[in-house]
């Protein structure tokens, strides 16, 4: 009986956290279209969210594409792996490895990093003078930092897709003794349009959820600094495991939309 009443209450608190959320989706949407945010704080959240996330792109999104590379000559090379290097590298990245791990590993970043934000305003009952200057803190706080992430994780991702066909090719060239030209070619003639699309699609998806998420559990901190820490850990946590599971319903919806 214990056990299942712990299985209840986790599942309402499951729905309640999930109902939470999707309401600060309707709220920031309804901000978004009440008029034009200002053109500064929007451009200081595309630096902090897109501009310095570039170098842990970048660092991971190279060494994916080597060791991606690495392993297809290691498993193929009774079948002539070396000729499909390029193929393996590209399709991988651009369809699943370069959208779900620049979301992971942007997500932890900038998640962790708005829900710090807004937690230690919270604390410091920042958020209710806002309110009391008839502010609202979901189209001053929320709004610019969805809108941001949402906007900058596809750029992310097409800057992770190209780094990581790089460094296949480093790989491919230096090591497996392959030719530039040969690689590159394979990469064109491999990678279409609906790749293209059903890769970069699905981090527009991402960006919001990872955003949304964030500054719910800021907006929901409570009990100081310590508060504070345990909501950003939950971010963390809960936004890896929703770019994973959305991950699989976007990829069904993308297979039926472009196949």
């Amino acid at each position: 009986m214990e056990l299942l009443s712990r299985i209840k209450d986790r599942i309402k608190e499951t729905l309640l956290y999930v109902g939470g959320v999707t309401d600060l989706a309707v709220q920031t949407v309804q901000q978004t279209f009440r008029g034009p945010m200002e053109a500064r704080i929007l451009m200081t959240q595309f630096d902090q969210i897109g501009a310095r996330s570039i170098s842990i792109v970048a660092i991971t999104a190279l060494f994916i594409g080597m060791v991606l590379a690495l392993q297809t000559a290691y498993s193929l090379a009774d079948f002539g792996g070396k000729l499909f290097i390029g193929k393996v590298v590209s399709l991988s990245l651009v369809r699943e490895l370069a959208p779900v791990l620049m979301s992971l590993m942007v997500g932890g970043r900038v998640g962790a990093g708005i829900t710090a934000e807004i937690g230690t305003m919270k604390v410091t009952e920042q958020i209710d003078a806002l309110r009391a200057l008839a502010t609202s803190p979901v189209r001053k706080l929320v709004v610019p930092k969805v809108l941001a992430t949402t906007l900058m994780m596809p750029l992310l991702t097409i800057i992770a897709c190209g780094l990581g066909i790089l460094g296949g090719m480093i790989i491919a060239v230096g090591n497996l003794g392959l030719t530039a030209n040969f690689y590159l070619r394979s990469v064109v003639t491999t990678v279409k349009y609906n790749d293209l699309a059903s890769g970069i699609g699905k981090t527009f998806f991402f960006g919001f959820a990872i955003a949304l998420i964030a500054c719910y559990n800021g907006l929901k901190t409570s009990g100081g600094a310590d508060g504070v820490g345990r909501a950003t850990t939950a971010t963390v946590v809960t936004a890896s495991i929703s770019v994973l599971i959305m991950d699989f319903f976007l990829t069904k919806l993308f297979l039926l939309l472009f196949v």
